[in-house]
């Protein structure tokens, strides 16, 4: 497993993206605005943020399994 150490400072973020597997392994993709619920979004919509918008944090999310994927938390402004 990455060690995750928080930030000791609270940031400014518009968005988080998600990227997480499913039961089964398939991965699913997210988009949380500040203050509102998680919304599904397509695998090009996250790809296109991940290569393209202004991130200031990349939050590892934790698994047991070592044969999880990489599931993450990405934030954007």
């Amino acid at each position: 497993m990455l060690p995750f150490i928080p930030s000791p400072i609270e940031f400014e973020y518009h968005s988080i993206f998600r990227a997480v597997a499913n039961k089964s392994g398939r991965m699913q993709y997210y988009r949380i605005a500040r203050g509102k619920k998680q919304q599904r979004i397509s695998k090009n919509e996250f790809s296109d943020v991940y290569n393209k918008a202004n991130i200031i944090a990349i939050k590892p999310i934790q698994n047991d399994s070592s044969l999880a994927p990489i599931q993450m938390d990405v934030y954007v402004k």
